[in-house]
């Protein structure tokens, strides 16, 4: 089974981009988006024997996810249980038979960390969430975590440490994520790997000269670990300022 993980960016302008051409060649089985800056009604996307689950921000122009699969899931919920409702948009999770998709675009922290305290939040929920289904049946949770976990998961860590992103509490949520249970996909196989980036600034060159910072992340119950057999970053896929992500595993 193959699933595809991007940050979009704004799906309109994504397509306007060869959003289109990538997903029918990359035949994903379930395709994961994030940050669709778009209402109810404002794209139709003609995919051929996918079906499409929209989870739409209140705030126009904002947030977003969407997930198309190719089977139908046996249920399917919005949201997660926060003190106060999400109106992002943030989170799709699907059921299947033997395991469950989470696709989330995780709140930025903000240049000031004005929003650091409900990203603090924020983490607890959906650690919670993923904790109740793991209790079920296996996770596969995914999308933009907005952190990058360690040192080598970004091109500069030394000037940046502190910033959103990259500050103490961010990566210690992400560490206590994974020590309850979940495997970082991509570091399961390629542990030492540098320069594997997946969202890079617009700035001036910057992509070009690949100054980037891995922030979206395929992440699996430990039942799954046999299971796995690749994890990709296709940095050569452009349409966004995240590049796609890409989980092979085998499900049976």
């Amino acid at each position: 089974m193959k699933l595809v993980s991007w940050n979009v960016n704004g799906i309109r302008a994504c397509v306007k981009k060869g959003f289109l051409d990538y997903f029918m060649n990359v035949d994903a089985d379930i395709f994961c988006i994030q940050e669709t800056k778009l209402q109810e009604g404002q794209i139709t996307l003609d995919l051929d024997g996918y079906h499409q689950f929209w989870n739409y921000a209140e705030r126009k122009g904002y947030s977003g996810t969407a997930i198309f699969s190719k089977k139908a899931p046996l249920s399917v919920s919005y949201g997660i249980d926060l003190a106060e409702p999400d109106t992002e948009g943030r989170v799709i999770t699907l059921e299947f038979a033997d395991y469950y998709v989470v696709n989330v675009y995780t709140p930025n922290s903000k240049r000031d960390l004005t929003r650091l305290g409900y990203r603090l939040v924020w983490e607890d929920a959906m650690k919670e969430h993923l904790l109740k289904l793991n209790q079920h049946k296996p996770v596969i949770f995914c999308g933009d975590l907005n952190v990058a976990h360690h040192e080598i998961d970004l091109k500069n860590p030394k000037p940046n440490i502190g910033n959103s992103g990259f500050t103490d509490e961010e990566r210690n949520k992400m560490t206590d994520l994974l020590d309850a249970g979940f495997i970082d996909s991509f570091r399961f196989f390629y542990p030492e790997r540098t320069d594997s980036y997946t969202w890079w600034s617009y700035m001036a060159k910057v992509r070009e000269r690949n100054i980037g910072w891995r922030i979206d992340y395929f992440l699996v119950s430990h039942a799954l670990k046999e299971h796995l057999k690749d994890a990709q970053i296709h940095c050569d896929i452009l349409g966004s300022d995240h590049c796609p992500i890409m989980l092979e595993i085998d499900m049976g």
